[in-house]
């Protein structure tokens, strides 16, 4: 890689060339001030990172010992819990608090919707997140099993389009019923005097309209803090067969999006981050564009403008057309050599982030954008895999020193806290009060936090099944937990308590079966793996008022921590050969069919054929899991590595199988002793007990640049 010196720092060039060409204009700052300014944050805080870093390894030490010394005992919890508090991996509780944040977005403080989290890489798919503020009903019933059946192949199937029709217009009448009748015997819609005409049971429903009075184009309501646009065209192919000409029903849905530099995408060198942070930039001052093949066309996208409607007392208003945007940083593990320290060694890739990320954000803040994406003039950073409330309070240091450097007025920067790591989960309220004014945003999630669990507790015994997992005690409390300190915070109205993904997005009758559950549990946010789940689930929050739930649930206790800390191990159960086996199969497929993407296409996210080829939406979070339950088992002798082996070779055979009509593929099975990318996966489960906190980036970085690099071969 080329570098370009810069205050001591050796930058990568396409990064320097687009700080300097694309980011720097407009900024107040000149070249030589910038640079300065961020080699100062990088020799400030790269001596605190690397102690915190050394710090979890000092405190993963200590529990391996502790439990090594007790092999074969069963867990005194009490005895357990004293142990972690006099290391310091547990510490006090704070007095009682509430966060003190301030301009924030109504989508993130007031209002409950689904969220997304897209690859920043895949400039067609961040787009297509961003617009998902907006989504059809219609379509998302007529191409899902949300609605039972599938439409007939061959043009426009008017059966199941009759059947979407009379669901959706059920749902109307479910969450803005008419004073007399249903909305599917309407003949017209109109308004009159500033009211809805026919008459809405709860007129504060009807929040406007757009076109003519008499005969409007679209008419609005709104439920829940959530709008809903009923589109009207008599000339539409839909429209014309409709008594009221109703073409469509537009749902509010994706009220946030998460662009994601992290778990999600593949970024191992300037060139990589230049691209990822180049997307954000496009999106944040409203240029981004992406054309792509369908149909027999080309089909460009862009970010939708914002929607123009009039009120009911006659005065225009508009309605956000886009999610509003968070990004997603590194966390405080990797490094990047797309910026060298002046010792020659990579700076930390979260202290990058918090700089370009943040200065690409200035475009928004000074309103210099085509739209703007925070009218409260914050920018919201997602900072993932914190261990612990010092972690937290470096992150909240590195900020104010970021908004020196730019100028910004302090706690412009604000911070969504991943509870993914189970320091973080056991000290959650002592986290949120080193972030108490910048939180904006708490998020559970099984998929890291489980990694988490099985690499921390490694050496206590041998895991329960990965399915099972799911269903465990501290699961349950972790998942309660998270909402109950929360709201015990003051988080509500002022910040998003969230949960984690739905990650079958060709199952959406389950979805929409089980996911309420999310809204139900007091959560103000849910992820969802598309923009048709988005519109989906917004129904959800249509029918569970949140922050009623919120207040239902702020007297119930919190889950203790001899709860949260219960460590999901087999107590000596004995797992079948079959059990076993099966569990093998499941994991380690897939571990396959995701790293061979990660390492040979430089796909971090992607919906990935299951073992039963069930296409599951899959990131680094998922790989941790899999990587690190297999080296459980190794540890503990369920299974032998020559069973491990065996069953890796038996699963890039039906890998391969499964991406065939992929011409980008590369097989793994015709030569495993040579192939990068099953290399790779099998270091993920062989050193994962030795790969930091059981991440898998640094042997997933370490591979992939072989491959950019050229080899052909492990």
């Amino acid at each position: 890689m080329a570098y370009a010196q810069r205050a001591g720092l050796e930058v990568g060039e396409p990064l320097a060339a687009f700080i300097e060409g694309r980011c720097l204009e407009g900024s107040g700052l000149t070249a030589d001030a910038f640079w300065n300014g961020f080699a100062a944050i990088l020799a400030e805080f790269t001596p605190r990172n690397r102690a915190l870093l050394e710090k979890r390894e000092a405190l993963q030490k200590k529990i391996n010992d502790w439990h090594d010394a007790r092999a074969g005992k069963k867990i005194d919890q009490t005895a357990y819990i004293s142990f972690l508090k006099e290391i310091g991996y547990l510490v006090d509780e704070p007095a009682p608090f509430a966060i003190r944040t301030e301009n924030v977005d109504p989508e993130i403080a007031t209002l409950a919707g689904p969220q997304l989290v897209v690859p920043s890489r895949n400039a067609r798919f961040a787009l297509n997140a961003a617009n998902a503020r907006w989504g059809s009903l219609y379509d998302a019933y007529y191409g899902t099993d949300a609605l039972p059946g599938a439409a007939a192949g061959g043009g426009y199937d008017r059966a199941r389009g009759d059947r979407v029709i009379a669901a959706a217009q059920k749902l109307l009448d479910e969450i803005a019923p008419l004073a007399s009748g249903g909305h599917g015997g309407v003949s017209a819609y109109s308004v009159e005097n500033g009211a809805l005409c026919p008459a809405l049971k709860d007129p504060a429903q009807f929040a406007g309209w757009r076109g003519e009075a008499s005969a409007p184009d679209a008419i609005v309501l709104c439920n829940n803090g959530l709008h809903i646009e009923i589109a009207i065209d008599r000339a539409h192919p839909i429209g014309k067969d409709s008594r009221a000409g109703v073409c469509d029903i537009l749902m509010e849905a994706a009220l946030t999006t998460i662009i994601d530099m992290e778990d999600s995408i593949a970024a191992v060198d300037a060139q990589d981050k230049t691209e990822a942070y180049a997307n954000w930039l496009g999106l944040i001052d409203g240029t981004l564009e992406a054309s792509f093949a369908k149909g027999g066309g080309l089909v460009s996208r862009s970010l939708d403008a914002d929607r123009e409607y009039v009120a009911p007392d006659g005065k225009p208003f508009s309605l956000k057309g886009r999610s509003v945007l968070l990004v997603r940083n590194v966390g405080h593990l990797m490094t990047t050599p797309a910026v060298l320290n002046p010792d020659g060694t990579e700076a930390f890739e979260g202290l990058v982030d918090a700089v370009v990320t943040s200065l690409i954000a200035g475009v928004d803040i000074r309103g210099r954008g085509r739209f703007r994406n925070s009218n409260a003039g914050s920018v919201y950073i997602v900072k993932p895999k914190m261990h612990g409330p010092e972690e937290a309070a470096l992150t909240n240091d590195l900020f104010a020193a970021v908004e020196n450097l730019l100028g910004y007025r302090p706690n412009t920067l604000k911070i969504g806290v991943m509870d993914e790591e189970r320091r973080t989960s056991a000290n959650l309220a002592a986290c949120i009060k080193a972030v108490e004014s910048r939180i904006v945003f708490i998020n559970t999630g099984f998929l890291d936090r489980t990694g988490d669990e099985i690499h921390t507790s490694m050496r206590a015994g041998a895991f329960i099944r990965k399915g099972d997992i799911k269903n465990s005690e501290w699961i349950r409390a972790y998942e309660a937990r998270n909402v109950q300190i929360g709201l015990a915070c003051g988080l509500s109205g002022r910040a998003q308590i969230g949960k984690g993904m739905w990650a079958m997005p060709d199952r959406m009758a389950d979805m929409m079966e089980q996911k309420i559950g999310h809204p139900m549990s007091g959560a103000n946010t849910a992820w969802v793996p598309s923009p048709t789940a988005a519109t989906l689930h917004a129904v959800h929050y249509h029918r569970v008022n949140v922050f009623d739930r919120q207040k239902e649930l702020r007297s119930e206790p919190a889950p203790g921590l001899d709860r949260l800390l219960t460590i999901p191990i087999a107590d000596g159960k004995n797992f079948s050969d079959e059990e076993i086996e099966k569990e093998l199969e499941n994991n380690i497929q897939g571990i396959l069919g995701y790293v061979v993407r990660w390492i040979d296409q430089g796909v971090g996210c992607s919906k990935v054929p299951d073992i039963n080829d069930i296409g599951l939406m899959e990131d680094r979070a998922t790989l941790r899991i899999s990587s690190q339950h297999v080296a459980n088992w190794l540890r503990w002798g369920v299974c032998s590595k020559e069973q491990v082996d065996r069953v890796f070779l038996k699963m890039a055979a039906k890998v391969d199988a499964q991406n065939a009509s992929d011409g980008a593929y590369e097989p793994m099975a015709e030569n495993p002793d040579g192939d990068i990318a099953f290399a790779a996966a099998r270091a993920l489960v062989f050193e994962g007990e030795v790969s930091p906190s059981g991440y898998t980036e640094p042997l997933l970085h370490a591979f992939r640049l072989k491959k950019k690099a050229g080899a052909k071969t492990y």
